[in-house]
């Protein structure tokens, strides 16, 4: 396939076959990933490692419950840069792509790390799906936007994804 971010989108499926929780939940990231980088004016390879990095954030779910029994954020971003490599370099994209993804990946539940608008986009993509799919009470929701939500784009589409109760 010549799309690298098609190729990206089957493979998730595929690695996450039959989980259609978890293959809806990194659709909506990458979303709102997408919609949020064009707010941002993201130049094209910064949007490319963030489609990438949308699909692929939680790629390690999987092999973490195998692993532990459990998947919780920490077990995800030690699991999920090798998978997400794998499947890169099985895609026609370079290897700074391929290393920005995976440390973002390794990374995504960590705020403290941010280093870059690709990284901070797909945090606010997360919680954006995230605060609705776990059901986050306003507060929760005011309190994590309070803290993590750098850009003007994430705080407003949050502010319309809740328009009633913050």
């Amino acid at each position: 396939m010549d799309n690298p971010v098609a190729a990206a989108l089957l493979e998730m499926v595929r690695r996450n076959r039959g989980d259609q929780k978890r293959i809806e939940h990194s659709l909506k990231v990458y979303g709102y990933a997408r919609l949020l980088g064009q707010m941002e004016g993201l130049s094209p390879e910064k949007m490319f490692v963030l489609e990438l990095t949308a699909i692929l954030h939680d790629i390690g779910i999987h092999v973490s419950e195998a692993k532990y029994g459990y998947s919780d954020g920490r077990k995800q971003e030690i699991e999920g840069p090798p998978v997400a490599r794998e499947i890169l370099e099985n895609i026609p994209v370079g290897p700074e792509v391929v290393d920005r993804v995976c440390f973002i990946v390794s990374k995504h539940h960590t705020f403290s790390a941010i280093d870059g608008l690709d990284f901070q986009l797909l945090v606010e993509a997360d919680f954006l799906v995230n605060s609705v799919e776990e059901e986050v009470s306003p507060e929760g929701v005011q309190k994590f936007v309070a803290l993590n939500f750098k850009t003007e784009s994430g705080r407003k589409l949050i502010g319309e994804l809740f328009a009633q109760s913050l």
